[in-house]
């Protein structure tokens, strides 16, 4: 059983973010840290990779559906995200095998939580939304296939945190490393025994100049400004992912 696990989502191929999370001491002496997918999709995606590879087994990685994406846009079939297809001719053979092998769905025995099942979007579909606000038929819809057994479901894709229940499993969105909606940090979440939902302040200006200079992504600078900045607060988001949550 584990004790205490980070959980990293939406990191969208942003390093300095994500070298902030890694440096929090309960991300370093968490028993595991668990990727819920979009991991390298951004200007930095083969430097992202490297780092947390190099992590070795002390991470686990669930795929998310801009993981498959860059599969994908290697293979051909380009996808309408511009970074997302210059990411995806970043990569090196042996990070597209990896992201080709990734699962949809983890579930792993967490204290306090008991199994807990970590995914990217929704248990059955890695690009599906639902949101802290829908509706409980929604959630009962999304998440009937999941084992009885299974009391917590951890979920990313809309980069908004929350915690909620949902007919009496507990869901949890630990919000994004790379894209956050409704103000700056990188949002991530602590599992065990309860559930913390995490955010660690950077230096916004430092990152975006980092970003800037050392991605070859053409529109880096722009991309930064962006979504290191948090342009896009969470009420735009909810409003542009309603729709797709069936209202």
């Amino acid at each position: 059983m584990l004790e205490r696990v980070a959980v990293l989502s939406d990191i969208h191929g942003a390093l300095p973010p994500l070298e902030a999370v890694l440096a929090e001491p309960d991300v370093t002496t968490a028993d595991l840290i668990v990727l819920t997918g979009d991991i390298a999709a951004g200007p930095q995606p083969v430097e992202v990779l490297d780092l947390l590879a190099g992590l070795g087994e002390r991470v686990c990685w669930v795929r998310g559906n801009a993981d498959r994406e860059l599969v994908e846009a290697r293979a051909g079939r380009k996808s309408p995200v511009d970074v997302s297809n210059w990411a995806a001719e970043q990569l090196r053979a042996d990070h597209l095998d990896r992201l080709a092998a990734l699962p949809l769905t983890v579930t792993l025995e967490v204290a306090g939580l008991g199994q807990v099942l970590f995914c990217h979007a929704t248990p059955r579909d890695d690009e599906e939304v639902v949101l802290v606000d829908s509706r409980t038929a929604r959630w009962a819809e999304v998440l009937a296939g999941v084992p009885a057994e299974v009391g917590t479901v951890v979920c990313g894709h809309t980069h908004m945190p929350f915690t909620r229940l949902a007919d009496r499993r507990l869901v949890v969105n630990p919000g994004s490393i790379g894209m956050p909606y409704g103000g700056p940090g990188a949002f991530w979440a602590l599992l065990g025994p309860g559930v913390q939902l995490r955010r660690t302040a950077f230096d916004v200006d430092a990152a975006c100049a980092r970003v800037a200079a050392e991605s070859g992504f053409p529109d880096a600078a722009e991309w930064a400004d962006e979504y290191l900045r948090s342009r896009h607060s969470d009420t735009d988001a909810l409003a542009v992912f309603g729709p797709r949550d069936g209202r």
